[in-house]
């Protein structure tokens, strides 16, 4: 009973609760998308390049609107932001699943509706991290933030595999009309939830804000240093991801289903990493887990990108899962331990550009340079990424910077 506590013991918020019995819902259907997503363009276009661009399509936008998003998020009721895009997600992905359904769907759509995603998911993310504390507590926040990663890896594992066979029997626009439906748990969950956040100070300008968020993370050397090796760690993951329906069908020849066991097993190694992080929450040493992690992660991604067989593949990738989840979710426990409520939103939307935002670069990256050298070799150019992380990672760990 007390190793349950220990687990789980966020779970004891009810607010936190009703956040996460609607995540799980809602984000089975969202990883159903993605694979379908990725599917479609590979079957239209059987171009990396495509599949590159439809990445950074669905990111970029991140990049671009993350300072922004972080203003709001700092000005305006977290709980409310959250709800306004979940409801526009819901919308987006109804369109999605109309058009392909009738077979009006075109290339060009299909990137624009990525986009939209990718707007919406800007200003998502940093609302919806900064929510965990109101949540939670400070006490709490470590377990909370790994619960959650956890749960979006056990649906990483759930929406690919039933995708996988459903892509295969019955083609993409179910999967797109599941996910819109999907949206509802989420939006009901955070209707019912009742938060505690602070009052917000509004009598600022908005460049003022962005200067002070920008001025704040800059000025902490730790915070500085976080975000970079996310960064890095982040771009290293990206040619897996978006080369995964390549190795599926090209190399192994194991199609649709093939893409979903890679997606899901990726998942699976996420939900294992993040459960011990969860499980050892009081005791683990988040600055260790980064480092080991990051480390972890090039060693998969090499053997990846050298593997002659399917199932070898599918242990290094959810060896990377394990690694590349684990050293998020400490990451950002990290982060929001030593962040400002006041600059919460403004940090976590510089956090979710390393996360998030850095990914279009790396999508479309990972596609050209597929392109030119093959995609095995390119796997491997994220390996080396990985393990310079780490080793920048470990050099600022013994300058005591964290």
């Amino acid at each position: 009973m007390g190793q349950e506590q220990t687990t789980f013991s966020a779970l004891k918020h009810r607010d936190f609760r009703l956040f996460l019995g609607g995540q799980i819902i809602s984000l089975c259907g969202t990883w159903m998308q993605s694979l379908a997503q990725s599917w479609l363009v590979y079957r239209l276009t059987k171009s990396t390049l495509w599949m590159g661009t439809l990445g950074f399509s669905s990111q970029v936008p991140v990049l671009l609107l993350g300072p922004l998003a972080g203003i709001v998020a700092d000005r305006l009721s977290r709980r409310s932001i959250v709800i306004a895009t979940q409801v526009s997600f819901l919308i987006q992905s109804a369109i999605l699943a109309a058009l392909t359904l009738t077979n009006t769907i075109s290339l060009k759509t299909l990137i624009a509706l990525a986009m939209l995603f990718g707007i919406i998911n800007a200003f998502d993310i940093p609302a919806r991290q900064s929510l965990f504390v109101h949540m939670v507590g400070k006490d709490d926040l470590q377990n909370a933030i790994a619960l959650n990663s956890m749960t979006f890896n056990a649906a990483r594992i759930i929406g690919p595999s039933i995708a996988g066979f459903l892509v295969a029997a019955v083609g993409e626009g179910l999967c797109f009309a599941f996910n819109s439906a999907t949206f509802v748990a989420v939006i009901v969950s955070l209707v019912i939830m009742r938060p505690v956040e602070p009052e917000r100070e509004r009598d600022d300008s908005a460049l003022r804000r962005l200067r002070g968020g920008f001025l704040y993370a800059w000025n902490s050397r730790a915070v500085r240093m976080m975000l970079f090796v996310t960064a890095l760690a982040n771009l290293a993951s990206t040619p897996i991801s978006v080369l995964a329906p390549v190795f599926a069908d090209a190399i192994f020849e194991r199609g649709a289903t093939g893409l979903g066991f890679l997606t899901g097993a990726m998942g699976l190694g996420a939900m294992i990493g993040t459960y011990v992080l969860a499980r050892n929450a009081a005791t683990a040493n988040p600055v260790h887990v980064v480092l080991t992690s990051t480390l972890l992660g090039g060693i998969s991604l090499a053997v990846f990108a050298a593997s002659p067989w399917f199932h070898l593949s599918l242990a290094a990738i959810a060896a990377f899962g394990f690694s590349l989840f684990r050293q998020l979710a400490a990451t950002n426990s990290l982060i929001q331990s030593l962040i400002d409520d006041a600059y919460r939103g403004r940090v976590m939307s510089l956090y979710s550009m390393t996360v998030v935002g850095m990914l279009p670069l790396g999508n479309l990256a990972a596609g050209t340079l597929a392109h030119a050298v093959g995609v095995r070799l390119t796997v491997a150019a994220g390996a080396v990424l990985s393990v310079a992380a780490a080793f920048i990672w470990y050099r600022e760990s013994e300058a005591k910077t964290f």
